[in-house]
């Protein structure tokens, strides 16, 4: 079976019953060339550890999709990139919310890049035929959801916009939802407004309604499954829980006053021991699901308090927390950083390099280049926990990658910041949106290193706690525990012109759209405090760079003398980056960047470039050395390409003999041009240069 609608400029088509059928649902998606596989299946029997749900989603591009092969010595696809890993989670998040709380089935979804053309990127397609396969398979599941890209150009949206127009547009927002409500917002933009994200969000919600209602909607009524009939859980006994409510009635309150994360932790832990001691021997094997209960009502308590206007730490809704900040707090880094913000604190650390220390990126598309890269890392020591480190976990590259997005438009072009840059945040403490303190972080960081940056961003985590579309509260700067208990998570991040960088996730049914407007003008308002504060210790980068950090200079040679400069087999490179001590990339046109510790030995070695670009003046005086000596004169070179006869007569006032009683191969002389011939060649004097004193 095959369904399709035109979405963008292309038709979009998912067909299912031909391959991989012993899936529980499977899908081909088809865009364009680009092409899909996606699959959806459960386990029999539920997980035995029911903390949290077992779901996988796994997002692969075969380099066979584009007619390529692997780079590197191995030519297997090997562990997911960090493209890949994003993809993943681009997935991961809108389909997660929408499995049943008690269904604990171990659930695995596999999206293969089969074919690829280059038209959109398949990431969001990805989404859209995991929302397929599982909708028509006998997997639980209260979906279908649709995903799609937007982008603006001269104020226009585009709907899944290729590479070319993602050049030329202010935006890049990500949206997935359901028919009736918004479940995901990803994108970064080149500050852009709140208004103008609103609308992009509208916008995309219409094209996801035709995806779910006129594509997967139409297939499950013609081919859905029946749903599993899994092992629910078994309700407590009436008289347990009338039992518990003894025990926990008026100290639940208690628990939830304002304090510091530390200390309200460990009276949840210590309050739930002594309950569980008191049921341990009659009731051993209900321990589990009694604890979970009173962690229930105890968050169920605190979403109360807050939405009567006292929230964990005994804030208001509005106020951010106490920001502390120090810059140069590493003495031999390029650029550092710490930031604090309440309970929550990071180390960014700049390092400046030049351009072989690029990142090179191998995918669908072949070989690219990057000049900017921020890594961050979440310790187990960050929030008090000890476990096994591992490998970069996909939470690191999300929450690294989000940072990334919020800073990128804020970067000097490469044309005058020619350096490679690499910002890393070593996230020492958290207890709420450590993502933004990155950012915040990254930004100081930078400045501190003297990077040119065009404008300091900073960013939020905003939360929501709702019982109705009347009574609500939208929580700025929220802590881990609101972010736990709440129904959004929504980190923006911008300058004081606009915003950047963009995540909402819902865990709701849907978000009324005032709001959502509501939440953007009040993250506005907390982001503005943060930059002011942020502004307290750099308002502006610093006007040099480190005395740690490379040195960098930039010039440019004709296009026709790069083969000149290399030499053969790059022998005349190598000799002048051994001669002065540099790194030297040139570019195909004719850009070239000298890079190096010593500043003097860069500007001789600018010096010595720019003369590749030299156009001779009559009556100048110039530098040359003695390359060549005739009977009537001696050659010399005044440019590593460009030399002119001295002629015997124009050696010196007195007669001159031989030339060699005065001139010997290799002799630093100062010429003065007389003339260029029509043919180009140069009549050089030195006893015209004594004329001049």
């Amino acid at each position: 079976m095959k369904k399709s609608i035109k979405l963008g400029n292309h038709e979009l088509s998912i067909e299912t019953g031909k391959i991989a059928k012993q899936a529980n649902g499977s899908v081909i998606v088809n865009y364009a060339d680009t092409t899909l596989l996606v699959t959806a299946t459960c386990s029999k029997q539920a997980s035995e550890n029911r903390s949290f749900f077992p779901l996988s989603v796994e997002y692969r591009e075969k380099f066979y999709a584009s007619g390529r092969i692997p780079g590197g010595f191995f030519k297997r696809e090997a562990r997911p990139s960090e493209h890949e890993i994003i993809a993943s989670r681009l997935t991961d998040r809108p389909i997660r919310p929408l499995f049943p709380s008690d269904f604990f089935h171990e659930t695995q979804v596999l999206i293969n890049v089969l074919s690829y053309d280059g038209t959109v990127k398949p990431d969001i397609l990805g989404t859209i035929g995991a929302s397929a396969a599982l909708s028509i398979s006998d997997i639980p599941w209260d979906g279908p959801v649709a995903s799609v890209r937007v982008g603006r150009i001269n104020g226009d949206f585009i709907i899944n916009p290729n590479d070319e127009q993602l050049s030329e547009s202010d935006m890049e927002v990500i949206v997935s939802g359901t028919s009736d409500s918004i479940l995901m917002v990803e994108g970064s933009a080149n500050f852009i407004s709140e208004d103008d994200f609103l609308s992009s969000v509208q916008y995309a919600h219409e094209v996801i309604k035709d995806i779910i209602n006129e594509l997967i909607d139409p297939m499950v009524k013609e081919l859905g499954k029946d749903k599993i009939v899994y092992e629910k859980e078994i309700p407590m006994d009436v008289d347990l829980v009338k039992l518990i409510d003894s025990k926990i009635n008026g100290k639940i309150s208690e628990l939830n006053k304002p304090k510091a994360k530390k200390e309200r932790y460990d009276d949840v832990d210590n309050f739930l021991s002594t309950i569980l001691e008191d049921f341990k021997e009659d009731y051993p094997d209900d321990l589990s699901s009694i604890k979970g209960y009173i962690n229930d009502k105890i968050s169920d308590d605190l979403r109360n308090q807050t939405l009567d206007g006292k929230r964990a730490d005994g804030r208001d809704f509005k106020t951010v927390r106490k920001i502390d900040i120090e810059s140069s707090v590493l003495n031999r880094t390029h650029g550092s950083c710490l930031f604090t913000r309440g309970e929550t604190q990071s180390i960014v650390v700049t390092t400046l390099g030049n351009k072989k220390d690029e990142q090179m990126i191998d995918d669908l598309k072949g070989l690219s280049y990057n000049n900017l890269m921020l890594h961050y890392n979440f310790p187990p020591y960050s929030v008090g926990e000890v476990r096994r480190m591992m490998g970069v976990s996909r939470r690191e590259v999300g929450h690294g990658n989000l940072a990334l997005r919020a800073i990128k438009p804020a970067m000097p072009d490469s044309e005058n910041f020619p350096y490679t840059v690499r910002l890393v945040s070593e996230i020492t403490e958290s207890n709420g949106s450590s993502s933004m303190a990155t950012v915040c972080g990254s930004t100081l960081a930078l400045m501190d290193a003297g990077v040119p940056i065009k404008s300091p961003i900073a960013g939020i985590a905003m939360g929501l706690i709702m019982e109705n579309k009347d009574r609500y509260a939208i929580l700025t700067d929220i802590l881990g525990t609101e972010d736990h208990l709440g129904d959004m998570d929504f980190k923006v991040a911008g300058s004081d012109e606009g915003i950047t960088a963009i995540q909402m996730d819902l865990k709701i049914d849907g978000l009324p759209i005032d709001i959502l407007k509501e939440a953007l003008d009040q993250a506005k308002e907390g982001r503005l405090h943060i930059l002011n504060e942020m502004s307290k210790c750099l308002s502006e980068p610093r006007k040099k760079l480190s005395e740690h950090a490379p040195k960098m200079l930039m010039t440019t040679i004709p296009v026709d003398k790069i083969g000149m400069v290399i030499g053969p087999g790059g022998k005349n490179i190598k000799a002048i980056c051994a001669d002065y001590e540099c790194d030297l990339n040139i570019e195909e046109d004719g850009k070239c960047v000298v890079s190096g510790q010593d500043q003097d030995k860069l500007e001789d070695v600018i010096a010595l470039l720019d003369n590749y670009s030299f156009e001779p003046e009559v009556n100048k005086i110039y530098e040359g050395k003695v390359v060549k000596i005739m009977d009537f004169g001696a050659f010399v070179k005044i440019a590593p390409d460009v030399d002119g006869l001295v002629h015997i007569s124009e050696i010196q006032k007195e007669r001159t003999n031989k030339v060699e009683d005065v001139l010997k191969m290799g002799d630093s002389v100062k010429v003065k041009l007389l003339k260029v011939d029509d043919k180009g060649r140069l009549s050089l004097s030195i006893k015209a240069v004594g004329d001049e004193k």
